[in-house]
């Protein structure tokens, strides 16, 4: 399946195009919001390895429906070389599905679910994982691009 196309404001500074990263895998990661436990530890272990997705050809994004000034204060106070990407209408979690049904403490709400799309360089979606639990999720992510960037 294609990956859908999108825009979106960048903590670079610059507007982010999915299409110009064509010739490049991608790993796109949502999360539900920037300081949080789980969303630092995730966002902490992509950044720790970085290197490993950027020897293989890959760029890491992080997307949330947190405002980019949100997204410039976590990206400094953890030191993160990526850039993380704002999403405040929803367009793209919708566009990717990742908007849904949540449970938390007996309660029922709508909420972005976690989950990452790993990329090709001809913007097809590899593999999805939906409802990811943030433990060893970015080296399982790694893992995988080895197998299809061989």
């Amino acid at each position: 399946m294609k990956a859908p196309i999108f825009k979106s404001l960048s903590t670079n500074k610059d507007n982010f195009d999915l299409k110009s990263l064509s010739g490049k895998f991608v790993v796109l990661y949502f999360y539900p919001k920037d300081d949080t436990p789980g969303c630092t530890l995730e966002t902490k272990d992509f950044n720790k390895l970085l290197p490993k997705f950027k020897k293989l050809n890959c760029e890491v994004f992080g997307i949330s429906k947190d405002n980019i000034l949100s997204h410039q204060k976590f990206k400094k106070k953890y030191n993160i070389r990526f850039d993380l990407l704002s999403d405040e209408n929803q367009i793209i979690i919708k566009k990717y599905k990742v908007w849904g049904k949540k449970k938390f403490m007996g309660r029922e709400f709508m909420g972005l679910i976690r989950s990452t799309f790993l990329i090709d360089k001809k913007g097809k979606i590899l593999k999805t994982w939906k409802n990811v639990k943030v433990k060893d999720h970015a080296e399982e992510v790694l893992h995988t691009l080895k197998v299809f960037a061989k």
